[in-house]
């Protein structure tokens, strides 16, 4: 069965041509005549969480794990404005959201009838386009309005840029008017051909010729998901003495040469030095880069040339030296510049940057002999065993900036919601992921803040027993106690840290998740290896690590100090 709404059949005909499967709802009843027709259509997978600001992240982290659009559907009214923290996330991260709000009749908007407010527009920033159907298209040209808005939907989700998209939908009563699935719309696929990944051989030509003229070539790679044949590409490149690749753990890439705790390095760099390590060529590619340190560090410098390459965001300028947008995808512009192209090495640049890099790791792991314990030295703890071949979501504030202190593990997937990098989302997008990619282990790092911000997480009927969330409950904001700014105001505790004696028992007594405490690294030792083992954990499991009673902050100062190369010489001189 069917809804008798024949936009509502042209739509579902349309989703089945486009591939687009997995659907998240959230309860309404304006929605009525879409939740029918997904339901009862074994085609869909189709999801059901309650609250819509969840729901969007739950269905952003299922996308990010699919690679493949998914679509929110919600009621009139304010439901569809819940979705907006997801939608944006998802705008500056490429993740194909398809967002399908139902809504009142265009007439009674304004008018006090109930879940009724202006929906048109209220996704636009975030959205590369939003779309309007009519519910019962009559006329051939009322069935062909309706098929050139969806075509206009499949060329955007065809572009190499993806974006969220909003599709409303006006529906009159009645409702949940059914019919059998017989003789439905027929529909007109339009088909986009590929456009060419490549540069013509003149922009070519001169991006070698700069290349081979510059003698400080640094490449920072933003957050992405893995990419096998783009890291060996970067591998390879990095065996060029004057070439420097800077990388994250959402970066989702892995190389001896790589240096990959970039804070640690910069921590290092002496003020009467810098000039020999900053760049004058920079290669950026990937989404945001964690590090606030070497945004400022490289807006500071002269470079002459800076080259983005991607699809997305083809003119911002985060180090304010841009020179050279470049739309290819990182793998297709790597393979084409270095096809038939001999690297000779001019400086020894990225020699110097690997070789403080190595005196750092030396001193990395000799200060945790000393170091109490703390927020930090959990950190050092956990990441030893979050198992291979897994999955690990980092939440938002100290949480992904204490996870970039420490080296990646190669054969983990590394996930954070980086692209506005709020902490509102965190679970409900690990949980979602869970659901995306039942095959892996999923473990999410969150600090209480965020937990109890986004519980609601928890609240729905696909929790898997393939999920571990670790909460490291320091009694509030910790980053405003390590960030500069708020702990010079009378305001901190109160305003910026917000202070809380909370713990996470009773969230998970009510959604049904084990749960584990540890105020100790004996604890932890003693702890982790059944928290992870499937058998004792039938349930998704969490762990509740407390570290309230700890100067955290006084213990990130002190690892630091104690990491730092005093008076480091200029290691390498220019041949």
């Amino acid at each position: 069965m069917i809804s008798e709404k024949k936009g509502v059949q042209q739509l579902i005909q349309y989703f089945k041509a486009w591939g687009v499967q997995h659907i998240v709802f959230s309860p309404g009843s304006r929605n009525a005549p879409l939740v029918v027709s997904f339901a009862n259509d074994p085609f869909f997978q189709n999801y059901v969480v309650p609250d819509e600001r969840s729901a969007a992240f739950f269905g952003l982290g299922i996308a990010e794990q699919i690679k493949a659009p998914v679509a929110l559907i919600c009621t009139s009214g304010s439901a569809v404005l819940n979705y907006a923290p997801a939608i944006s996330e998802a705008y500056y991260r490429q993740i194909p959201l398809v967002v399908i709000s139902a809504d009142r009749p265009s007439e009674w908007i304004d008018q006090g009838d109930g879940q009724t407010i202006r929906q048109k527009g209220a996704l636009a920033n975030f959205v590369s386009i939003e779309i309007e159907l009519l519910e019962n298209p009559t006329s051939k040209d009322s069935f062909w309005h309706n098929e050139c808005q969806m075509n206009e939907v499949a060329y955007r989700l065809n572009q190499p840029a993806k974006a969220p998209i909003h599709i409303n939908f006006p529906f009159t009563e009645p409702l949940y008017g059914q019919q059998a699935t017989q003789n439905l719309p027929h529909v007109r696929k339009v088909h986009f051909a590929q456009r060419s990944e490549a540069l013509n051989l003149g922009d070519l030509r001169n991006l070698q010729e700069k290349w081979q003229l510059a003698k400080k070539k640094m490449i920072i790679c933003g957050q992405m998901p893995k990419n096998g044949p783009l890291n060996q590409l970067l591998a390879d490149l990095s065996k060029d003495v004057s070439v420097a690749v800077l990388i994250e753990n959402t970066s989702n890439l892995s190389h001896t040469n790589f240096i990959s705790c970039i804070d640690r390095t910069l921590n290092s760099i002496a003020e009467a030095h810098i000039e020999h390590y900053a760049p004058d060529l920079l290669i950026t590619l990937g989404g945001a880069v964690v590090s606030k340190r070497i945004k400022a560090f490289l807006r500071k410098q002269d470079i002459a040339e800076h080259w983005k390459i991607g699809h997305e965001f083809q003119t911002m300028d985060t180090y304010q030296a841009l020179t050279e947008s470049i739309a290819l995808s990182p793998l297709s512009f790597f393979r084409q510049f270095l096809q038939d192209f001999k690297l000779s090495p001019n400086s020894r640049f990225g020699a110097r940057w690997k070789q403080l890099d190595f005196l750092v790791q030396d001193k990395h792991r000799f200060a945790f002999e000393t170091l109490q314990y703390s927020d930090l030295t959990v950190f050092e703890t956990l990441l030893d065993y979050v198992p291979e071949n897994s999955v690990l979501h980092m939440a938002n504030s100290s949480v992904v900036r204490y996870c970039q202190l420490f080296e990646p593990i190669s054969s983990i997937r590394y996930y954070s919601n980086r692209g506005t990098s709020g902490i509102d989302g965190s679970s409900s997008t690990a949980v979602g992921a869970s659901v995306g990619d039942p095959s892996h282990l999923h473990t999410l790092i969150t600090g209480d803040i965020s937990f109890f911000y986004d519980s609601n997480a928890f609240w729905n009927k696909h929790l898997q027993n393939n999920i571990r969330i670790i909460v490291i409950n320091n009694g509030g904001g910790g980053i405003f106690k390590i960030i500069p700014g708020p702990n010079s105001t009378t305001q901190l505790a109160d305003y910026f840290v917000a202070e809380q004696k909370l713990n996470a028992a009773g969230i998970c007594s009510t959604f049904d998740i084990n749960y584990y405490t540890a105020k100790s690294l004996a604890d932890l030792d003693r702890l982790m290896p059944s928290f992870y083992t499937f058998q004792d954990n039938d349930r998704p499991a969490l762990l509740e690590v407390f570290t309230q009673e700890v100067n955290n902050e006084e213990v990130l100062q002190a690892y630091f100090q104690k990491i730092k190369v005093v008076d480091a010489p200029l290691l390498l001189e220019e041949e």
